[in-house]
């Protein structure tokens, strides 16, 4: 998974209820703001390995690429640069009931219920993890290595986010300035899925715009492919499940039979899906090692992505494709219901 996207580092955490978690929150975002420097500062270094100089000109021409072409709201986000020190920004925390496809919430002053909570300490995500799962919660722990404060802070480049190879860091830098432009308030999964098909397909004319018969774009077009015939299958293990879950089955009956569920829709994938995909980690994917927790958070990134891509194809150009589609979910109570409805009509290239 990419990152969090609008995982709110800090609008939300300094405003939670527990002290400690609002310390360690506090000390943390100090400590990110204080290692700043100024992308410029920072390529004007001698010393700067190659490597990583090449990846900052790479973000910098991504933002610009974002403003330009997409016409995002940038803001001042990725103008600076911040190395934390360590390999991980965070460890975020998802929770669910076994029995259910519904995630377990955590309440925040402003931005209100979100379905995942970040951690800056494994022991205390583990901790908050053990306590969930006493409960009898399927948890899903995971790393991220960027994030979105909506615009609200110049979100600065961290070094986390260097490890993603030149694909990757197009994706995330067009994925996060996404959010700064289109939020639906309430509506995470339209969020996050939306930005993630902004920066898939954003990727795939930031490179094949260069040259369309580079390596780049050959795997920019790959994994949006793979990412739209992922999205499909999971849409489709979410309707199983509901499904299976429906029947009311008490929850020490219900686990042997999903498990047994989530094998036959392991084997499902391999034969119909895997062969289809043209990169490597998709092909490899197994869903038997899903549980509501992990199958919820990453639903939050791949929900209809089909229909994005179907309207995408019709014009031809991802910028008109996000005007069309930030139009037709401007103010809609269900933003699903109008991306559909646009999918569904006659789209002018």
């Amino acid at each position: 998974m990419r990152g969090t996207g609008w995982f709110l580092l800090v609008s939300s955490s300094f405003m939670a209820c527990s002290p400690g978690y609002v310390l360690r929150a506090a000390w943390e975002e100090a400590r990110i703001l204080a290692r700043r420097q100024s992308m410029e500062e920072v390529l004007n270094d001698p010393t700067l390995d190659g490597g990583t100089r090449g990846k900052l000109e790479l973000v910098i021409e991504a933002r610009s690429f974002a403003a330009r072409d997409l016409g995002l709201d940038v803001g001042d986000s990725y103008t600076s640069y911040a190395d934390i020190g360590r390999d991980t920004l965070a460890l975020v925390l998802s929770a669910s009931p076994p029995d259910s496809l519904a995630a377990y919430t955590w309440w925040f002053p402003i931005v209100g219920r979100v379905p995942y909570k970040g951690f800056f300490s494994r022991e205390a995500a583990e901790k908050e993890r053990r306590k969930l799962e006493e409960r009898r919660y399927d948890t899903y722990l995971r790393p991220t290595s960027a994030f979105s404060t909506l615009g609200w802070l110049p979100d600065p480049l961290l070094n986390t986010v260097l490890r993603q190879d030149s694909v990757g860091l197009v994706e995330t830098v067009v994925h996060e300035v996404t959010h700064n432009t289109v939020f639906l308030s309430g509506h995470v999964k339209f969020n996050e899925s939306f930005a993630n098909f902004v920066g898939s397909v954003g990727a795939i004319e930031f490179f094949c715009g260069r040259e369309p018969e580079s390596p780049l774009c050959r795997t920019a077009r790959a994994r949006w492919n793979d990412t739209v015939l992922f999205s499909v299958f999971l849409d489709e293990l979410w309707t199983h499940l509901e499904a299976f879950y429906a029947e009311g089955l008490p929850v020490d009956s219900l686990l042997p039979r999903r498990r047994h569920l989530l094998a036959v829709e392991a084997e499902r994938y391999r034969s119909r899906y895997a062969p289809a995909m043209r990169t490597r980690g998709f092909a490899a994917y197994d869903p038997a090692r899903l549980n509501n927790a992990s199958l919820v958070a990453r639903h939050l990134y791949y929900h209809r992505l089909h229909l994005f891509d179907t309207i995408h194809e019709r014009t031809g150009d991802l910028a008109r494709s996000f005007q069309l589609i930030s139009d037709a979910v401007e103010g809609a109570a269900d933003p699903w219901s109008a991306l559909e409805r646009l999918a569904e009509s006659q789209v002018a290239p």
